[in-house]
């Protein structure tokens, strides 16, 4: 259950932060970068229903684990599927964005770096960490023959 809650915990954080935007709050809002903060203007509250979806697949597990996974071919494998995007998401994001500051990887028409800062070592990791701690979770819960 640990892993479940670490993997909740990862999402939660997630969601409070598009939920934070959305409201109006600008703490690490520089880390989304110009082009998207530009882009939603004064329509931020747009990230509402992202903070929902992402509360929701935070919670939803946990909630699962604890019934027992009810419909466990359903629920489970929605919760695989879960955490396969999340990995490969924050994975891929993770290594790109690094590559990128690292100046393995240079973007053609350059790049925002507060946003590669963001997505680099903070939101794609979150992503990653939130996919790994759902996968072990599932495995740890797996029922054996």
């Amino acid at each position: 259950m640990a892993w479940a809650i670490a993997a909740a915990a990862a999402g939660v954080l997630h969601s409070a932060a598009s939920f934070h935007w959305a409201s109006g709050g600008e703490w690490l809002l520089w880390t989304l970068g110009e082009r998207i903060i530009n882009s939603f203007g004064d329509r931020l509250w747009l990230l509402y229903p992202v903070a929902v979806v992402k509360l929701l697949a935070a919670v939803v597990p946990v909630w699962l684990a604890v019934k027992h996974w009810p419909g466990a071919l359903v629920s489970r494998g929605l919760c695989w599927l879960g955490a396969v995007v999340l990995i490969l998401w924050g994975g891929l994001n993770t290594t790109a964005g690094g590559a990128v500051l690292a100046g393995i990887v240079d973007p053609v028409g350059g790049y925002d770096r507060n946003a590669m800062i963001g997505h680099a070592w903070l939101w794609d990791p979150l992503f990653l960490l939130w996919g790994l701690a759902l996968m072990v979770a599932l495995l740890r819960s797996r029922r054996r023959s």
